[in-house]
């Protein structure tokens, strides 16, 4: 019992058990800054260490020894010690990010902590082979899930068509969902979760008790896809969950929407699951694995900056990684070959515009400097002080999109939305 409550700690969502090679040689192209984004919280390494293997590649390929490595765990583990997803919401993604540069450098030091961002991103982020995007935007001509967590999207495709468009949940700011080229090859149908002695599990369940897949209130939901540690999409979430943060770490969904999406990703998989037989898998309440027989695909992305339908689409930089700037935005349209200086004048206004409006933090401060080199009070932005308040940040301040429209971009770009399930179906 206490190894099963110890490898589920943390996100509540995470399948240790479930283990994919996902480290190899990146062949992307960074054509804006968007395209690849990955940064680390201590909650989020929290999780890591709950893969055994994750410690002896400390150990291997960064040469922490043992004191080192206890150090950071314990650096970790009390960040989520302290989290609570109770009281105001006040919290920075940001704040989270520079929290854990700062105590991981003080323990390792600086070299060794961009060794460890390397090791995380070449292990559990960097890509499968041939399919990682080559561009900002990329459509997928393949089969594969694309989740682009700003734009709470997820879109299944089947040999480069969009077949069907779900609204999702995604990771707290504190537990953010990573980026790269998973993929899912298990569909696991009324899983059981084990609660953690943690803040924000208090007064729900009784910690070390094992929820079985049938009870109602297991936060896994109706089935979970494991999709590389420390990552799941998974139902169980509330319709109030969907669009908004909804997870620590992971994709989230209604156990509605999820038992549909499970039907294509079998569909995807070469697997005969009907919808009866999805139907009867839920219904008998036991848990119950069913192994894909081709791997599916599935891209994490964070594009705040998305060509669709005619417009470029500003989402809100949720986990204010400064890529709402005009320097992406040029890149973007540079895509498809439009040169931002013969965009008209009203077209840069309105791009400026939505920019600085999707740059701003929950508390209306500046993300990236190069839009908004001021705040209102005069406070240059990149010394702008952000609060770390314990709470999990579990709302999204302000409009979640604008789009601004641009002529050129005619016909081209991500496709939009098919079939779209936004949960309240």
């Amino acid at each position: 019992m206490a190894a099963a409550v110890a490898a589920l700690a943390v996100f509540g969502c995470n399948n240790p058990k479930t283990k994919q090679d996902t480290s190899t040689s990146d062949n992307t192209e960074n054509t804006s800054k968007q395209v690849s984004q990955n940064a680390m919280t201590l909650p989020a390494l929290d999780a890591l260490f709950f893969d055994k293997d994750f410690t002896a590649a400390l150990k291997s390929q960064l040469g922490l020894s043992t004191a080192e490595i206890e150090k950071l765990k314990a650096a970790a583990h009390s960040s989520v010690r302290d989290l609570s997803e109770d009281g105001v919401d006040t919290g920075s993604a940001k704040a989270a990010t520079q929290d854990y540069e700062q105590k991981i450098t003080a323990i390792i030091g600086a070299d060794k902590a961009r060794q460890l961002l390397q090791l995380v991103n070449a292990r559990y982020s960097k890509g499968l082979e041939g399919l990682a995007p080559t561009q900002a935007n990329f459509v997928p001509k393949d089969t594969r899930i694309v989740v682009n967590a700003p734009a709470f999207r997820l879109d299944v495709f089947q040999d480069g068509k969009l077949l069907k468009t779900f609204t999702v949940g995604i990771g707290y700011p504190e537990f953010p969902l990573p980026t790269g080229m998973r993929s899912a090859d298990t569909l696991i149908f009324n899983p059981s979760w084990t609660p953690p002695d943690e803040p924000w599990v208090k007064g729900k369940f009784a910690p070390g008790r094992k929820v079985s897949g049938a009870n109602e209130d297991n936060p896994l939901g109706a089935v979970k896809i494991p999709i590389g540690m420390p990552s799941l999409i998974h139902g169980g979430k509330p319709l109030e969950k969907i669009g908004n943060f909804a997870s620590h770490g992971c994709v989230g969904m209604t156990n509605k929407q999820v038992q549909d999406l499970t039907g294509l990703v079998a569909q995807l998989g070469g697997s005969e699951l009907t919808a009866a037989d999805i139907t009867k898998l839920r219904k008998a309440g036991n848990t119950k694995s069913v192994k894909l027989k081709n791997r599916v695909p599935v891209d994490l992305r964070y594009e705040t900056i998305v060509a669709e339908n005619g417009a470029l689409h500003i989402y809100r930089d949720v986990y204010e990684r400064g890529t709402n700037t005009l320097e992406n935005a040029k890149s973007i349209l540079k895509v498809y070959g439009i040169d931002y200086n013969k965009l008209s004048g009203q077209e840069k206004t309105d791009l400026n515009t939505a920019l600085a409006e999707m740059n701003r933090d929950a508390k209306g401060k500046a993300i990236a400097a190069d839009n908004l080199p001021e705040s209102k009070d005069g406070v240059p932005a990149s010394k702008l002080a952000r609060s770390e308040s314990g709470k999990v940040t579990s709302r999204v301040k302000g409009e979640k999109e604008t789009q601004v429209m641009i002529t050129a971009l005619q016909g081209k770009g991500y496709p939009s939305a098919v079939a779209l399930d936004a949960g309240n179906n």
